[in-house]
């Protein structure tokens, strides 16, 4: 895809201003994004990138999709898009909760926030709400945001979580594999003790794509049953379609009490059964309600579009001719495993050095990947991609990959 020099000598002047005066944090590459269509990036100096990352699955429908322009375009002269969601209504609020309610397990109800971190901020509120202020249980590897009460909960890099404070949590392995001899932890540490919540992703983001053991999971529910814990999933990352299905967990057949969902819904949002509602206005609240009118307005439409082109369908479809494709990867140059679901796919390396080197080697041909875990590249193409651009996509892969 590449077109001219990367990085170009626009993307060197704005990347120098921010080094210049803004805290740099976890950039990838030296791309600087001026616009999008479809599945492309276009860069401020015309390179244009095939986007393997839907911005960590925050552009499900790509980029430039005619239904979201029309929508923006719709508040384009209204002057009231941004609002104090929790005190004044607004149709854009009431449009997305009843649309996400139709996708969201039954008696559920959702409290809309900005972000992922809020949504599990809240998650762990309701939680501590109906079970008092005991430590939570999370896993290793997890990462559930960056705000204290989230990060206390995560665990995937020291980096992250060096001297701040953290709330009381119990650690217990995120098991990949049905015959792990750890994965009944969570009962030993209920039958000793008592918690507020089980916290765990489905298929962990930032701790590099793992993918939760059916076994795994299915105890996680039938333990926080038997002894009274709320099971919490977080899906900020997973949910609205990435898996093939609207949520990870659909593919384990149980459901949560209480869940986390973001990015591609545009905003946070925390859904609850609602036996777990505080009951009590003011116990939960966020200034934005969830962003604006127009995140609202855009998350409510990417369900429907999701819908109407039956994209949880295609994400399956693209899903296994990518991960065929990176299969055949397995075993040579460093690359030592696939693993994924839908279109959300992680690739392992024998070394972060290794990965790192061949994530800016892809970038360099026009095609954008991200870094997740310790040593793996995540894959989460917009739900969009087509048969052409998953194989132009895994040729890329398969030229940069394997050279030395």
């Amino acid at each position: 895809m590449k077109t001219k020099t990367i990085p170009g000598p626009k993307a060197m002047r704005v990347i120098g201003t921010m080094k210049k005066h803004a805290y740099d944090s976890t950039f990838m590459y030296s791309l600087v994004v001026s616009h999008g269509h479809n599945c492309i990036i276009e860069d401020i100096d015309g390179n244009k990138y095939l986007d393997f990352t839907s911005n960590i699955g925050a552009c499900p429908l790509g980029y430039s999709h005619p239904d979201i322009i029309e929508t923006l375009a719709q508040y384009a002269s209204n002057g009231t898009y941004k609002i104090a969601g929790q005190d004044f209504y607004c149709q854009e609020h009431a449009d997305l909760a009843e649309n996400i309610s139709t996708i969201l397990p039954e008696g559920f109800k959702t409290f809309f926030i900005n972000s992922g971190a809020e949504a599990v901020e809240n998650a762990i509120k309701i939680a501590y709400k109906k079970m008092g202020p005991l430590p939570g249980i999370s896993c290793t590897g997890a990462f559930h945001g960056r705000t204290l009460g989230a990060l206390s909960f995560t665990f995937s890099r020291p980096v992250q979580k060096h001297n701040f404070p953290e709330l009381p949590s119990k650690r217990i392995k995120f098991c990949i594999k049905d015959d792990d001899p750890e994965i009944d932890a969570a009962e030993n540490i209920l039958k000793e003790n008592k918690a507020a919540f089980i916290l765990t992703e489905v298929i962990q983001g930032e701790g590099g794509y793992n993918v939760a053991s059916k076994k795994f999971i299915s105890n996680l529910r039938k333990i926080a049953t038997k002894y009274g814990v709320p099971l919490i999933l977080d899906e900020v990352q997973s949910g609205i379609g990435h898996t093939g299905k609207w949520w990870a967990f659909e593919h384990y057949n149980i459901k949560p009490d209480i869940m986390s969902t973001a990015k591609a819904l545009q905003v946070g949002a925390t859904a609850f059964n609602k036996k777990f509602d505080p009951g009590q206005r003011s116990v939960l609240s966020s200034t934005w309600g969830g962003g604006n009118r127009i995140d609202m307005a855009v998350g409510s439409q990417v369900i429907d579009v999701i819908k109407r082109d039956k994209l949880l369908e295609n994400a399956t479809k693209m899903g296994c001719i990518l991960k065929k494709g990176l299969l055949e990867l397995v075993g040579k140059k460093g690359v030592t495993d696939v693993r994924g679901l839908g279109l959300m796919v992680g690739l392992e390396f024998d070394s972060a050095l290794r990965r790192d080197k061949k994530l800016t080697e892809l970038f360099k041909h026009g095609l954008l990947t991200l870094g997740a875990g310790q040593k793996s590249m995540r894959i989460i193409p917009p739900l969009i991609i087509t048969k052409e651009q998953i194989n132009e996509g895994l040729g890329i892969m398969h030229k940069v990959l394997m050279k030395t």
